[in-house]
């Protein structure tokens, strides 16, 4: 379909723009349509989001917590910041550093099996795994769909390599429930590893939390813990199937090889960038997403897009030479993927002024077209948002869907402290075909689309840090 904007270089669009600057007042308030137009319409013409987007994912890389990537990626978004004119801080963060190493693994003996026939299995290490011997471990495989199933037959555990399979559910991601189909499954991902190494297994198994099964391994974070930790990787639900197949005509064996280890923690740092307000700069509106990403693509979209188009916020308004009354804090969180740290530490340091912090938004639900906003406000506050609906309908961005809590990434914490919070409502039903794998690459993400994001995120911040009504805090505060 062709764009609704024209080319972000065209020379139409910047002789709009310029007549646009001479029209509309800096300190515009928020609600002011046409200074909402003027970002709207500038962040739409514009792809320095997508550039930086480009640098971060084909210049670094992977950018795991603890890795040479996520520490590149820390110098260079804080020196795009810096390029803008923001006022640039480096909060310090302690993170995880876990690295992988082997992973292979084999069907070895089967109900069945030809005289000198094993099958391969695809898979991939979680995140915290711990490691087979060098030489792997051999030993039979027990399928269980749930984890009553896997107490109901925890006299087979011990000693056994435990397999969850639980599919994702595609279908109800397609109708716009795809988080909700991520959780469901997800939870044998984080929980499952643990379940089976408290009953005594050698090793667990979960079936990739994704859609696509185009024989693809989906990582990701375990809650194993110290003392507990067993190897635990992510099979292809291709080969999760095959396994359940293979385990209903008799006994099953698999040799596991994985070797990853877990490094002594590393100094890390949060990327903040503030767009100081004039006369209430002591409160903040925070615009973020999370600059680590899991270790086997670069993590274009979880979450390369959301961390540039938070930068984007600030060049927009830099670009425009809007002065916000609130301070607008762009934050490139580190550690969300497998701790949570940056998002702990910047609580841990706001934490006695809380009240300060006027609103969060944070983007980490890929780069698809988005759609409008949640949030995380009163039933009471919903409608403060109209003029805000009104400057991103021409852009399809005017939805807005009311929660008491959104629990988002590096946002929770804040949320839990009364802090109301925002993410771009976005279509994401086709986000779990890439998250966590290696297919997470730049290519899937569309220009216009992260565009939308900019502006719609754009928009949302400088109309929060404007705003004259208080928002209230969060609702899941309110008692």
């Amino acid at each position: 379909m062709k764009s609704l904007f024209p080319h972000p270089r065209s020379t139409l669009s910047l002789l709009i723009a310029c007549l646009f600057s001479s029209a509309v007042q800096a300190s515009a308030p928020g609600n002011d349509p046409a200074a909402l137009a003027q970002i709207r319409d500038s962040a739409m013409h514009s792809d320095w989001a997508y550039e930086r987007l480009a640098d971060l994912t084909d210049l670094i890389g992977p950018r795991l917590s603890g890795s040479a990537g996520a520490a590149a990626a820390v110098e260079q978004v804080a020196a795009a910041m810096r390029k803008l004119g923001a006022k640039v801080t480096l909060q310090p963060v302690k993170v995880p550093h876990w690295v992988r190493g082997a992973e292979t693994a084999e069907l070895v003996d089967y109900a069945g099996r030809p005289n000198g026939i094993s099958q391969r299995v695809v898979l991939t290490a979680l995140g915290g795994s711990g490691a087979t011997p060098v030489a792997g471990l051999t030993a039979p495989v027990l399928v269980v769909r749930s984890f009553e199933e896997l107490q109901a037959r925890a006299a087979e555990v011990k000693g056994r390599i435990v397999l969850f399979d639980v599919a994702f559910d595609q279908e109800m991601a397609e109708r716009g429930q795809a988080g909700m189909a991520y959780g469901q499954a997800g939870k044998f991902r984080f929980g499952g590893p643990k379940a089976a190494a408290k009953l005594g297994a050698a090793a667990a198994l979960v079936r990739s939390v994704g859609g696509a099964d185009y024989r693809i391994a989906h990582t990701g974070a375990t809650g194993m813990i110290e003392g507990q930790r067993i190897p635990a990787a992510a099979v292809t639900a291709e080969d999760a199937m095959l396994m359940s197949r293979l385990a209903a005509r008799g006994p099953l064996k698999m040799h596991l090889t994985l070797t990853p280890q877990i490094l002594p923690d590393v100094d890390s740092f949060n990327v903040i960038a503030d767009l100081p307000g004039s006369d209430k700069a002591d409160e903040v509106v925070v615009v973020s997403g999370h600059l680590d990403s899991w270790d086997l693509a670069t993590g274009a979209n979880d979450d390369g897009a959301g961390v540039s188009g938070a930068m984007g916020v600030l060049e927009t308004l830099k670009k425009l030479d809007f002065h916000p009354r609130r301070t607008i804090r762009m934050i490139a969180w580190m550690n969300e993927e497998n701790g949570s740290r940056g998002g702990r530490a910047y609580f841990d340091a706001n934490k006695g002024a809380l009240d300060q912090q006027f609103g969060a938004i944070e983007s980490d639900s890929g780069s698809g077209r988005p759609f409008g906003i949640i949030a995380s406000v009163g039933p009471k506050a919903e409608k403060l948002f109209a003029p805000l609906r009104a400057a991103l309908a021409p852009i399809g961005a005017q939805a807005f869907s009311r929660r008491d809590a959104l629990d988002t990434g590096d946002l929770s914490v804040l949320e839990s402290g009364g802090v109301p919070s925002f993410e771009p409502l976005v279509d994401n039903h086709n986000y779990f075909d890439y998250h966590h794998t290696a297919a997470d690459t730049l290519d899937k993400v569309a220009p216009e689309n992260l565009r939308r994001h900019v502006a719609v995120m754009t928009s949302l911040a400088w109309f929060l840090a404007n705003m004259e009504e208080p928002i209230g805090r969060a609702p899941a505060q309110v008692e």
